[in-house]
């Protein structure tokens, strides 16, 4: 029998989460607009500090982190749940007690001054692979660090990095061995910044603000290498392949949030004398964003489950995260052709979802690398079709 069901706890988990959203993260959406329409970012800094103590107080910390280090260590179906219900709302909030995955490769010198810092939040990193010549091409990657004694001099510049510009300190990936490349000659180094890399914004249509990291023979310790030399496409693809199913977990609760959206203008606003959706046209866009939604629930939560399997996540996460940002791309455009002008308005919070939904098509791998990966796999082997239930 297949049970599709939540467990007791997976049920207290999501309503405590929908409840912190709807009491704490709520009620600052006009707020935050009213900021983004200012220029200013749409939370301080401080806020978020505040919120995720008051999350912590109940529980919520460090969602994937283990427990070793103070963290939940929440199975990836759990943390899919979370996240889903923050997507609720566009406030940019995450818990806190994170680190970047790849930092539990830290040795126990590196820890005390990487990683256990990110965890408390003392402390922000960003992870740097992609370049102007190398996006999606990862293995393209042309920042060189060669040896000089105990340390390495890293040259190169790094761009649309997330958190790049209020980072401490930066993951860098680069060139180690040109011959090898990818296998074996790429190498992950940790950088702080008074080491003497800049960063610059790069403004962007949505509230996002990556930025373009600069080394201009920037020296770094022998030590302050990340797991082993050559290690360092191994330790990016880990970085990038853990968060693929959680972008499109995201989107489900702003599919949902939307779709209410544009289900009580419906009822409620009236052309020549009915409600408009009384329109088979308005019945039509709200029917399909509901189908797809509910099939992009099942897509992301099914690659979550392959996670928490011990699967290789490639395939069915490529699958989540194609279907899933694409949906929400879809219904947010049906949202705000159903509002019509209103909906195209910065009075409403639609057309922020709209532009900020788009970016979930690009970064963590495109919708080209999601259908690359995919036909990858079936045409070489690796997965036959319909091999979910084989």
């Amino acid at each position: 029998m297949v049970d599709f069901s939540l467990s007791e706890e997976q049920r207290a988990i999501r309503e405590t989460t929908r409840e912190f959203v709807r009491r704490e993260l709520m009620p600052l959406e006009n707020e935050v607009l009213k900021r983004e329409r200012e220029g200013l970012p749409g939370i301080e800094p401080e806020v978020v500090k505040a919120l995720r103590l008051k999350a912590k107080s109940f529980g919520f910390w460090g969602l994937s982190t283990p427990e070793e280090y103070g963290g939940m260590d929440l199975s990836a179906v759990d943390q899919a749940l979370i996240t889903s219900e923050l997507g609720r709302t566009f406030v940019p909030f995450s818990f806190g007690g994170e680190a970047d995955n790849i930092l539990f490769e830290c040795n126990e010198e590196q820890r005390k001054e990487y990683l256990l810092p990110t965890i408390s939040g003392e402390r922000k990193s960003c992870f740097a692979i992609t370049e102007p010549g190398a996006g999606s091409d990862t293995r393209a990657i042309r920042t060189t660090a060669r040896r000089d004694g105990d340390e390495w001099v890293i040259r190169g510049e790094k761009t649309f990095i997330t958190g790049g510009n209020e980072a401490d300190f930066a993951i860098v990936i680069a060139v180690t061995d040109g011959e090898l490349g990818s296998k074996g000659g790429f190498t992950a180094f940790l950088v702080d910044r008074d080491r003497g890399w800049t960063s610059d914004p790069i403004v962007t249509m949505g509230q996002a603000v990556p930025a373009t990291l600069s080394f201009d023979d920037v020296r770094v310790p022998h030590d302050h290498v990340l797991g082993e030399i050559g290690q360092g496409y191994e330790l990016a693809m880990r970085w990038i392949m853990k968060g693929r199913f959680i972008i499109p977990a995201r989107g489900l609760g702003a599919c949902e949030r939307l779709l209410q959206l544009a289900i009580e203008h419906s009822t409620t606003r009236e052309t020549f004398g009915n409600p408009i959706g009384d329109n088979q046209a308005i019945q039509w866009m709200i029917a399909d964003s509901e189908v797809e939604l509910e099939a992009a629930r099942w897509l992301v939560f099914y690659a979550a489950w392959s996670v928490d399997q011990g699967r290789p996540p490639q395939h069915d996460s490529a699958i989540a995260k194609l279907y899933g940002t694409n949906t929400v791309n879809r219904v947010a455009d049906r949202v705000l052709q159903i509002h019509g002008g209103m909906g195209y308005t910065k009075e409403l919070p639609i057309e922020r979802w709209f532009r900020e939904v788009r970016l979930w098509r690009i970064f963590e791998g495109t919708d080209e690398m999601q259908r690359l990966i995919i036909s990858r796999d079936l045409l070489r082997g690796y997965r036959k079709p319909g091999a979910h239930f084989n």
